[in-house]
């Protein structure tokens, strides 16, 4: 699932929320912050201490817009090399940031231990696919390929408009100032429930590893039906339910 937040300029980032979604998305750590004639970046595996650097330099540097991500590894080896944001086409003065799984386009072959993202980053969003990102057309061409999953960019490059864009952004929302991709920083709000590690809704009679909200699934950590656990008779009972939106909703 990951989750992705997005800082705008001015804002304090609350470092609890940070935390509560790292500590259910624990598989690596980054952030970029957008100081006027450059981005600042930083990776770690140790959320804690991430968070804590993060919000210092945030602190000496408020007025731009800033971004934290917390990784729920799906494709890549889990490293520092797959933690986001990641450098657009190898040009340090753009950067992004992803939550979701991007189309197959994108995947690693085999032996490449690359995120998906990753990919999409260094080698597919640079050839500039769906044209200028300023364009109507370019933006409605990148949020239909990303389907339900969002991006943030960050950039200091003048061939851009902006400085900051989110993708899909009606598909996360908006608290504070802030702007997170999902609930999962609402975690401890279900901590002694139960709640799915995923999306964060509680249900007191799920039965099996499947979240009834959006089909997560706590043993192999995919979505319903990318499930690969051998439970096909769980599975069936899911299905008779005919809750078709787990197919698609996984926010």
């Amino acid at each position: 699932m990951c989750i992705l937040t997005f800082i705008k300029p001015g804002i304090t980032p609350d470092t609890d929320l940070l935390m509560r979604g790292a500590l259910v998305n624990p598989d690596g750590h980054g952030y970029a912050v957008h100081i006027g004639e450059e981005i600042v970046t930083g990776h770690s595996l140790d959320a804690p201490e991430l968070i804590a650097e993060f919000a210092k330099l945030r602190t000496r540097h408020p007025d731009g817009p800033a971004l934290f991500h917390s990784r729920l590894a799906t494709h890549g080896v889990e490293d520092l090399s797959n933690c986001h944001p990641f450098v657009v086409g190898g040009d340090e003065r753009t950067v992004l940031a992803h939550n979701g799984i991007l189309p197959d386009n994108v995947h690693p072959a085999k032996g490449d231990p690359r995120s998906d993202t990753r990919i999409a980053a260094e080698d597919f969003l640079p050839r500039r696919p769906f044209g200028s990102l300023d364009s109507w057309a370019g933006r409605d061409g990148l949020e239909r390929w990303l389907g339900r999953d969002k991006l943030v960019l960050l950039t200091v490059d003048p061939a851009y408009k902006h400085s900051a864009y989110i993708f899909n952004e009606h598909r996360g929302h908006w608290v504070a100032g802030s702007w997170y991709s999902n609930d999962t920083y609402r975690w401890r709000l279900w901590l002694d429930e139960a709640g799915c590690e995923a999306c964060g809704e509680y249900e007191p009679d799920k039965f099996g590893p499947h979240c009834p909200t959006c089909g997560h699934c706590e043993e192999c950590r995919r979505p319903f039906p990318a499930c690969v656990c051998p439970d096909l008779d769980g599975l069936e009972r899911y299905a008779d339910l005919e809750l078709d939106h787990w197919l698609y909703d996984t926010t």
